[in-house]
């Protein structure tokens, strides 16, 4: 959920060719490099072990709520408020599952016609495997996210470094994208370069685990346990090309609207709409 229009700026050549059917091309930087392979993954290293879990059993009272309406940046439509806002609830825990719910408002508030829930880990960690096991909403204008920001931030966005596990716009239905964020590895115009999308199938219906590993050597990417994605420490210790080396807190939200989920506009048929999510968890050496 990157604060600025580079998302906006990288989404533009793909749009044209999401249309005609087809997926790009996938860059040689985002296959799986030639050291990985499953039965090596934790190799000399220890295997990992759960050490925090929300199961969305009963309120855990683990997460705070980010609260307004300026989109950080995004030009959002959403208001974001905790819990609920009148009758209308955008954050519960039912039946085992957390649900994020974006609603449209008879009234704006503050300005704004929608409403949803933008949650954060009181935890942070550094390293790990982060998963998610989640059905995401469904409709043009709808922007939800599974992603983790640094727990102590500076003024410079790119040099905090930002883990987008999960992001995904409505109006390019079946489409996961993953993206790292830093301040090296960009076009002279802006764009992101670390960024790729994948389909699992059916995520607007079927649970999928959305998951990163990150370790001090790389950040790898996967879905149901598939790889798609791997970006290497270049060992600089430059901070613009791996900001990632200190302790980041997970977010969840739905965002509608905005310079990337609002491209294509918003449908307001399709409120109220569902984030559901069975599980975030953590598991570290």
């Amino acid at each position: 959920m990157m604060k600025n229009r580079y998302l906006y700026l990288l989404i533009l050549p793909v749009l044209l060719i999401a249309s005609a059917g087809c997926m790009r091309e996938t860059p040689d930087y985002f296959q799986k490099p030639d050291w990985w392979s499953p039965e090596e993954e934790d190799s000399g290293n220890g295997e990992y072990r759960l050490v925090w879990s929300d199961e969305f059993d009963s309120e855990s009272g683990d997460w705070s709520y980010e609260t307004g309406g300026s989109g950080w940046g995004n030009d959002e439509a959403q208001y974001y408020v905790d819990k609920a806002y009148g009758d209308k609830v955008v954050s519960k825990v039912k039946d085992g599952n957390l649900v994020i719910t974006a609603h449209k408002l008879d009234t704006p508030l503050e300005g704004k016609k929608y409403i949803s829930a933008r949650m954060t880990t009181k935890r942070s960690w550094t390293y790990g495997k982060i998963e998610m096991r989640a059905k995401l909403p469904a409709g043009r204008g709808l922007w939800p996210a599974f992603w983790m920001l640094p727990a102590a931030r500076t003024s410079d966005n790119l040099l905090d470094g930002e883990i987008d596990i999960m992001e995904y716009v409505g109006y390019e239905p079946g489409v996961v994208w993953f993206s790292l964020h830093n301040k090296k590895d960009r076009t002279d115009a802006g764009k992101n370069l670390l960024t790729t999308s994948y389909r699992p199938s059916s995520p607007e219906s079927e649970f999928h685990v959305y998951g990163v590993e990150w370790t001090a050597d790389y950040i790898q990417a996967y879905i149901d346990g598939l790889p798609y994605y791997t970006f290497r420490n270049d060992g600089s210790g430059d901070p613009a090309s791996w900001p990632f080396d200190k302790a980041f807190n997970i977010k969840l939200n739905i965002a509608v609207g905005g310079t990337w989920g609002g491209y294509m506009g918003i449908d307001d048929s399709i409120f109220p709409a569902e984030y559901v999510i069975d599980y975030v968890r953590v598991y570290q050496r």
